[in-house]
């Protein structure tokens, strides 16, 4: 049985923002595995998986967020490009 976070919210905070109850909470969960993601916390496979969704629809989404889907440091790419 998976677990889950119970978090609590103002009740007027979906309408606030023009959602649904539905529509927030499920932004929200996207949000917290696009951050646990870019923090390097989790990889896009396992947060695709939080979010029952292919790993390549988790990808395609995280420009919404303003989080690059490859993040390799100058030195990183040097190597996969010495490697090719």
């Amino acid at each position: 049985m998976p677990s889950a976070i119970t978090i609590p919210y103002p009740e007027n905070m979906p309408d606030a923002l023009q959602e649904t109850p539905e529509e927030f909470e499920r932004g929200a969960k996207i949000a917290m595995a696009v951050k646990l993601y870019e923090m390097k916390k989790l990889s896009t496979g396992m947060a695709a998986s939080l979010l029952g969704m292919e790993r390549t629809a988790f990808l395609l989404l995280l420009h919404r967020y303003g989080v690059a889907a490859i993040d390799l440091s100058e030195e990183e790419l040097q190597r996969d490009f010495d490697n090719a």
